[in-house]
């Protein structure tokens, strides 16, 4: 199983991607999140300058944010810079349009956004709209300026099936941001699958929080409520945000979705609740908001739990189709890389155990 890095764009950014192609990650992310953190393309910028072989992801972008021309230059740029490591991850703008108080978008804008910006940035031809006239573009300004001969990965972000199914048909890998049930994936790959895809012939991410317990730590105490909230609040966020959602969940669920939208003193059907429920979207959690992070939601959007328990729960995704697992640190970034790193060595130190008898 790969692993790699998701942080929110930022000053210094760049050093955690050093840090990250030392421990051997395989990818580092930043989020396209304009309202909430810095520009994307900035930050992996600067860390395609001070790099060398990781892989650089943005996960992900949205045909909300960006014309398919403006975002396909901004891929290309990167790739110039990055030749062959750039990862572009593409979702429907959950949290980037309801930061705006906006609703996502649709899969139909999905999927065309995913072929156009593929064909651009291979240096081909695409279509693109204004109302009624619809005109065919390319780059102009190959070469020095642009890079479309090397390969960026592409990504569909996949929450539920019809997602995947985009995946499938666009031939592009799968990226899942606190998906870590097996059975959920098996589900993501058949739908990919059926629309078209081949087995094996793209990637699946998942994105998630990761707090290792040291002997006898309570699974649901301070230090890991505070690794993994940020998950879990995101997830009470996006209830709070979806009346329909919220409606489905568990009493105590749904019970802390309430305390969410008391706390911050707006209601489930106020227009302007996005200003209420976003600041600090995916950073550390306040101690006043621990309790809000409930043990089953820790249980199913985060992975806690002993070395040997992470390791079999991982192993897990990885026979249910899962490729990588890309982690957020919020408290201490370089240490947390750091502790991620030694699982990782500890997971191939099995495998060359159990290979060598």
């Amino acid at each position: 199983m790969r692993k790699g890095i998701v942080v929110t764009a930022q000053p210094g950014v760049e050093e955690l991607a050093v840090q990250a192609e030392e421990l051997g990650f395989s990818s580092f992310w930043v989020y396209d999140t304009p309202m909430l953190h810095g520009d994307p393309f900035v930050a992996l910028s600067l860390c395609a300058k001070v790099t060398s072989r990781i892989k650089l992801g943005i996960g992900v972008t949205s045909p909300a944010l960006r014309s398919a021309p403006a975002a396909a230059s901004a891929f290309a740029s990167l790739n110039a810079l990055a030749p062959g490591r750039i990862i572009c991850g593409i979702g429907t703008g959950n949290t980037a349009r309801r930061t705006l108080g906006m609703p996502p978008t649709t899969m139909a804008e999905l999927e065309t956004f995913t072929a156009a910006l593929q064909d651009l940035c291979a240096g081909r031809v695409a279509e693109y709209r204004e109302g009624d006239r619809v005109r065919d573009v390319r780059f102009l300004h190959a070469g020095q300026h642009v890079n479309t001969a090397d390969p960026i990965e592409f990504l569909v972000a996949a929450t539920g099936l019809k997602a995947a199914a985009v995946a499938g048909r666009r031939h592009t890998g799968i990226i899942s941001f606190g998906i870590l049930d097996p059975a959920a994936w098996h589900a993501r790959d058949h739908a990919r699958q059926q629309a078209g895809g081949a087995p094996g012939d793209a990637d699946s991410y998942v994105m998630t929080s990761l707090h290792v317990l040291d002997e006898g730590e309570d699974p649901y105490g301070d230090a890991a409520r505070d690794a993994t909230g940020h998950i879990v609040m995101s997830f009470l966020t996006f209830a709070a945000d979806t009346p329909a959602f919220a409606e489905g969940l568990g009493a105590e669920e749904r019970d802390a979705v309430q305390s969410l939208l008391d706390r911050r003193g707006t209601t489930i059907a106020a227009p302007d609740r996005h200003i209420a429920l976003y600041p600090n979207y995916l950073g550390r959690i306040s101690p006043a908001e621990r309790d809000l992070s409930l043990p089953s939601l820790i249980d199913i959007l985060a992975l806690v739990g002993t070395r040997d328990n992470l390791l079999a729960r991982i192993a897990d995704l990885e026979r249910a189709g899962v490729n990588e697992i890309v982690i957020q640190p919020v408290i201490d970034p370089s240490t947390e890389m750091a502790e991620f790193a030694k699982l990782e060595a500890s997971s191939l130190k099995a495998s060359r155990k159990k290979i060598n008898g």
